[in-house]
């Protein structure tokens, strides 16, 4: 194994900081990167230089000693590095933010090519963004959920209304009626039996909006699962079925007729949106920045 300096400069911001999450910020690297740096130079060294507790990193007395012996010596290097390092380059923060692939797709994804800083995106599950934003792994989350951590602001900017859709084939006109009427039990009958399309990250938009304007839970299962929602829409268009989806991201689709909107519900569902945070942070600028996009394409 060769020995990489690196591996000695994220030691010593983990000594200084006393967090994995704290060193990667001051490196500005990922927490895996320092963890991997970290594995390495104790694989390397042949001694366990930290105690890992909960909330700190406690060196350990091998750690101490080797901290003591590489103080001195990388404060150079990196007073030599800041000397000779070319002052007309600039260096590009990166941002790492969370949020669902259809949010990306719909807000992001276009504008990715003209900003000014380096960009990483996480999909997953919103109480999982929430910890990792917690722990300096993520620096702005898209979520419709506000955690309890103390380290975390939410702040909202918009809302989603969750709505029934259907292809623009789909025989939609006897669910029309009976809604009209209104005959909710015979409106709900009928549509157990037609066909659905949902994503297995999603069901929550089906159960939520089946209990609200039904009163009970769905018991029925989609016939088909699907990777994402825009694979819905594209699966509906100038097709025949339905399914439940935020409105935003099927308005184009209505607008050109592909797909249409069937029901918004006698009782409307909405989310309401937020931009997660945490309540310090050393990219405030560029987070200010994405937060501008986003309010602009929901406007």
């Amino acid at each position: 194994m060769i020995l990489n300096l690196e591996w000695f400069r994220t030691f010593k911001a983990i000594y200084e900081t006393g967090t994995l999450s704290a060193a990667a910020q001051s490196l500005f690297i990922s927490q895996p990167g320092v963890s991997l740096h970290l594995n390495s130079l104790e694989a390397y060294t042949g001694h366990k230089l930290f105690d890992r507790s909960a909330r700190r990193m406690v060196p350990t007395e091998r750690g101490k000693v080797l901290y003591n012996f590489i103080l001195e010596p990388l404060s150079k290097l990196e007073t030599a590095e800041q000397v000779f390092h070319k002052s007309s380059k600039t260096d590009r923060p990166t941002i790492s933010v969370g949020m669902c692939f259809e949010t990306f797709q719909y807000t992001l994804e276009e504008h990715i090519a003209h900003l000014p800083f380096n960009l990483i995106i996480q999909f997953g599950e919103y109480p999982r963004m929430q910890h990792d934003l917690d722990n300096g792994l993520l620096d702005l989350i898209i979520t419709p959920q506000k955690g309890q951590q103390k380290n975390l602001e939410y702040r909202p900017f918009s809302k989603e209304r969750i709505v029934l859709i259907a292809g623009n084939q789909t025989e939609s006109e006897t669910l029309e009626s009976l809604l009209s009427s209104p005959k909710l039990t015979e409106a709900r009958e009928w549509l157990k039996h037609q066909i659905w399309y949902s994503t297995a990250a999603d069901m929550e938009h089906l159960k939520n909006f089946w209990v609200k304007n039904f009163g009970e839970h769905p018991d029925f299962k989609p016939n088909y699962i699907v990777p994402n929602i825009s694979s819905i829409i594209r699966c509906l268009s100038d097709g025949k079925g339905f399914s439940i989806v935020p409105d935003f991201l099927c308005r184009e689709a209505i607008a050109e007729g592909k797909i249409k909107l069937v029901w918004e519900g006698d009782s409307l569902l909405e989310n309401t949106l937020y931009f997660g945070t945490r309540k310090k942070t050393m990219y405030a600028q560029e987070v200010s920045q994405l937060e501008a996009i986003f309010r602009d394409k929901w406007v």
